[in-house]
């Protein structure tokens, strides 16, 4: 596969950078080595051959050739199948086999997905995908339909398919994940919102963190961002206009952005990152890792209990599957739980930072990058 992820340029600060002075090998998503898949398989259904190597273009433009490990085409399907890379991330999906069964549709039937073996299917709410559908995230299917439309242009198609995504010895991978207690059964989901797996390693990431704060200081800059990932930063752009070396790629380590700005302050600290992540810190977390913290839904009902919510929504929202099926819960109500849970977040970041010079606010988003909730800016 090629390597063409840390983009052109070499960039001072930012995610860019933190991730190349990690020293870390990036890898891909599981949805970057189905959208491969499918668009290898589509391809061979067109012009009966498998490209092979078979590029693909990501939603941040990298464009990465893979290999293809598995190859069949019949009269009316074809398959092909890619070895997933995680880089150095210690992922459980990596060398995870990912394949792809395209078959045409008739004219108009658009692009169906289906879940085959080693992938889930949905079957609680909470999650951004409706129960009873597989376990293929927006991003990695609006990913598939790109490339399925680019194919059919090429070649000719009508780019009306089925496409079935399948995961070998995937049901029992998703053991090791929260997908079981999530609602998702039957194996793995397809995710990603970049395509590219970023390697954490604590020590290394730590260590880059501090040299993004070191580069933003020198740059002059007096507002920088924490951001959890790639949507948390588009939305601190669109929101403050802040420039790339003002923008530190924090993952799951909030902790680590905290304790060093408190010995190196700026002026001013967003926190930016998906409602679930920041209902951690709220409840006093700095490592967000699924693995470390999990959401305290009795927490969130709470804060929601504090902000209007009747004994009944906090009953439900105790109760929820994810925190997205809380935040849901109390909007219909009017309970503003992300604003909530943004204020108790910054009131956390202001504690660790003990009386520091630094303002703080925190801002929720959910998965597509829409602002749920934000706190006021305040300091010591």
């Amino acid at each position: 596969m090629s390597s063409d992820v840390a983009g052109a340029g070499d960039p001072k600060g930012g995610r860019g950078a933190q991730l190349k002075h990690t020293g870390l090998r990036p890898g891909w998503t599981t949805g970057a080595c189905a959208t491969a898949a499918t668009t290898a398989a589509y391809t061979a259904l067109l012009t009966g051959e498998f490209p092979d190597p078979v590029t693909i273009t990501l939603p941040r433009g990298q464009t990465p050739a893979f290999a293809l490990a598995a190859e069949e085409l019949t009269d009316d399907h074809a398959m092909a199948g890619v070895v997933k890379d995680a880089g150095d991330d210690p992922d459980v999906t990596h060398g995870a086999l990912v394949r792809a069964t395209v078959r045409l549709l008739p004219a108009g039937a658009g692009v169906v997905f289906r879940a085959g073996p080693g992938v889930g299917t949905v079957t609680r709410p909470g999650l951004p995908l409706p129960v009873g559908e597989p376990a293929v995230n927006p991003v990695p299917r609006q990913m598939m339909r790109d490339h399925v439309a680019e194919a059919a242009a090429r070649h000719g198609g009508a780019g009306d398919v089925e496409i079935t995504v399948s995961v070998d010895h995937g049901e029992e991978i998703a053991r090791s994940t929260w997908n079981p207690r999530l609602g998702i059964l039957g194996g793995l989901s397809i995710l990603g919102t970049t395509g590219i797996v970023v390697p954490y390693s604590c020590s290394a990431w730590i260590d880059s963190i501090r040299r993004g704060v070191d580069v933003a200081r020198a740059a002059g800059r007096t507002h920088v961002a924490g951001c959890t990932g790639s949507t948390s930063e588009r939305t601190v752009v669109a929101e403050y206009g802040l420039p790339e070396d003002a923008l530190l790629d924090m993952g799951d380590f909030a902790g680590a952005v905290l304790k060093y700005v408190r010995r190196h302050p700026v002026e001013r600290l967003t926190i930016c990152g998906g409602f679930a992540k920041l209902s951690k810190l709220a409840a006093g977390h700095l490592d967000l890792h699924s693995a470390r913290s999990q959401v305290d839904k009795g927490f969130l009902a709470e804060l929601a209990r504090g902000g209007g919510a009747d004994p009944a929504l906090a009953a439900e929202v105790a109760g929820a599957n994810t925190g997205l099926a809380a935040l849901q819960l109390c909007a219909a109500a009017g309970v503003p739980l992300g604003d909530l849970v943004a204020t108790a977040a910054r009131d956390e970041a202001l504690g660790v930072l003990r009386g520091a010079p630094v303002a703080v606010d925190v801002v929720c988003i959910d998965r597509a990058g829409k602002v749920v909730g934000r706190s006021t800016v305040a300091g010591p």
